[in-house]
């Protein structure tokens, strides 16, 4: 049975097409960007979600520069974006701004805690 690969736009490791995660670069959406938000799929050109409105653009919590919402790394200094849900059952990986987990609902109420915890492990 042929199987066709597509290249992961993070990082171009070619996978299997039906991956709902690269292998390589752990990116949760190896062939598109979704809004952090509702995860609707969404350009790096839109302004908004289509189907939130929430805006696309924000500011590095590390660098203080502006970077895509749908990234999960911040294209300037290269730190994470993602939070981990505070779930003891999902442990999800959240964008930094988000208030609640997109994949069980729960309020992040650390996530600032955890951003904190980053910048002074850099300096």
């Amino acid at each position: 049975m042929a199987s066709y690969k597509q290249p992961c736009i993070h990082c171009g490791t070619m996978i299997e097409r039906d991956s709902r995660l690269c292998p390589m670069c752990a990116s949760r959406s190896p062939f598109g960007y979704e809004c952090p938000a509702c995860l609707r799929p969404i350009a790096r050109d839109q302004m908004v979600c289509s189907g939130c409105g929430r805006p696309l653009a924000t500011t590095c919590p590390f660098c203080a520069k502006p970077v895509f919402a749908g990234s999960e790394k911040c294209e300037w200094c290269g730190q994470s974006l993602m939070i981990r849900c505070e779930s003891k059952r999902c442990g999800n990986f959240q964008f930094f701004e988000n208030v609640k987990c997109t994949a069980c609902g729960k309020p992040i109420k650390k996530g600032a805690q955890q951003i904190d915890a980053r910048r002074k492990e850099m300096k």
